[in-house]
């Protein structure tokens, strides 16, 4: 039950905030539909893309168990900002 809470409260807080959150945000105040089918779409689209990255990761887990799989997540995260901070100061946006 703990690792669970952490999950929850990790992606909770990673959540909270981002472009993701934003754009649902605008979504609602823009749109006529009700704000409870806004509320679907953005809820599908979460778990979608969670399910996918679950088993994206068991996959990985179980094809990748010699690799440090933590370190290359990592670096992945790491490049991505640096192509953000890269994007930034050349005028382009993300």
């Amino acid at each position: 039950m703990k690792e669970l809470l952490a999950i929850f409260v990790s992606v909770f807080l990673a959540e909270l905030g981002d472009k993701t959150q934003l754009a649902t945000v605008l979504f609602a105040g823009t749109s006529e539909r009700s704000p409870f089918a806004i509320f679907c779409a953005a809820g599908g689209a979460l778990v979608l893309s969670t399910a996918i990255a679950v088993v994206v990761g068991q996959a990985a887990h179980t094809y990748l168990t010699a690799l440090p799989l933590r370190l290359i997540a990592g670096l992945g995260f790491i490049a991505i900002g640096g192509w953000l901070v890269f994007q930034h100061f050349h005028g382009g946006a993300p």
